[in-house]
């Protein structure tokens, strides 16, 4: 297997492939724009939105620099969950759930045309696993937050 196909793979499960755990799109699947905006009692916690935007966010400026777009949009890591206003209107939220599908679908693609040689260029292969256990660490977050609020399926 090449190592880029490799990549993909990982890329895949932890966003609609379902592997050992669930992927991302799953965590989110059914959600309404109050349960991805409901935050449990604490200041430090995200609630799933925020973690959405965040998501968003680094796919997003991954994307625009492997295909050599200038990235304007710079904010710092606790901006990045802000990146779109949140609301009750689920229609709102669904922008959110859609703008993540493109972001993944655009990675997945740029990814695609990479080379073996584009992978150890800026050390992207690194740059690409930290993004997919990012991808995992925030869903499982998600999934928590579901599970704290009786939104996650009991047959998950």
């Amino acid at each position: 297997m090449k190592r880029i196909d490799l990549l993909l793979n990982v890329l895949d499960s932890t966003f609609n492939k379902e592997s050992w755990y669930a992927p991302f799109i799953h965590a989110i699947e059914g959600l309404t724009a109050e349960h991805a905006i409901w935050k449990p009692s604490g200041e430090a916690t995200k609630n799933i939105w925020e973690n959405v935007n965040h998501l968003i966010y680094y796919k997003e400026r991954l994307s625009a620099k492997l295909e050599g777009r200038e990235w304007t949009h710079n904010l710092d890591g606790d901006e990045t969950f802000y990146l779109t206003d949140q609301s009750i209107d689920d229609k709102e939220w669904m922008k959110v759930v859609e703008r993540s599908e493109n972001a993944q679908r655009n990675l997945r693609k740029v990814l695609s045309k990479i080379s073996d040689r584009g992978l150890d260029q800026n050390s992207l292969e690194g740059k690409l696993l930290d993004i997919m256990l990012h991808d995992a660490y925030h869903t499982g977050q998600i999934i928590q937050l579901r599970k704290m609020q009786g939104s996650w399926p009991s047959n998950r």
